[in-house]
């Protein structure tokens, strides 16, 4: 009865940390997969174009990129508080990392709100166009830099779940494959090397996602396997 008692509270933490982790990737993907090339491409100038005659749209972006960093946030959290009697250093860890990452991206939505500013002003075009071009690369890096604080986020949660085995193992060591997979790229990106196969390495992190999701949220977290 008593691990009944303790083990609810900590499923329920479980499911919200779920939903949390949930908004994050449907927000992710509609802002940063669906809307965000409608908006801002590689042309300073077509994108300037987007943004004055598609507001609505560049507005949309934009608060995606809100939702992104507000269930970030939150998730980041609830992992704390869904792990910190299991593993504190690491739960911390996790905890840390995400806030990072939310704040990181935070640099991308200042840039895109100032993007949508300027490109409503009544300014020179040729200014317009260098400013765009600035806030366009300040969007494009938070999101590249993100990449390692996600990386950095995943990993000490897949160490939580490979050694205490309150979840399945090898979704613990597919997380952390993923965090290193997000590692290695980012730091390949900026080493100047590019390839389709450098996204190959973040593949792991998207399928431990979206199984931490699904585990979270149907059966939440496993009780202690007292010996």
């Amino acid at each position: 009865m008593i691990a009944n008692d303790k083990q609810s509270p900590l499923v329920a933490t479980a499911r919200t940390a779920g939903i949390w982790y949930l908004m994050l990737a449907i927000s992710g993907i509609l802002g940063f997969m669906v809307f965000h090339k409608q908006v801002y491409t590689a042309d300073p100038q077509q994108t300037l174009n987007n943004l004055v005659e598609g507001e609505s749209l560049a507005r949309l972006r934009l608060l995606l990129e809100f939702a992104i960093i507000l269930s970030q946030a939150l998730a980041a959290i609830w992992f704390y508080r869904l792990f910190r009697n299991i593993n504190e250093w690491a739960a911390l860890a996790t905890g840390i990392w995400g806030t990072v990452n939310a704040v990181v991206i935070m640099v991308s939505a200042i840039s895109m709100g100032a993007a949508i500013k300027i490109g409503l002003s009544s300014g020179v075009m040729e200014d317009k166009v260098v400013l765009i071009d600035l806030l366009n690369n300040l969007i494009s890096n938070s999101w590249n830099i993100g990449g390692l604080f996600f990386g950095l986020w995943l990993i000490p949660m897949g160490y939580i779940i490979t050694s205490s085995k309150r979840m399945p193992v090898w979704l613990g060591r597919t997380l952390i494959i993923g965090g290193f997979g997000y590692l290695i790229s980012t730091a390949i990106r900026y080493a100047g090397v590019s390839g389709s196969w450098v996204g190959i390495l973040t593949i792991p992190a998207t399928i431990g996602e979206f199984w931490m999701i699904g585990y979270l949220l149907i059966f939440g977290i496993r009780p202690e396997n007292k010996k």
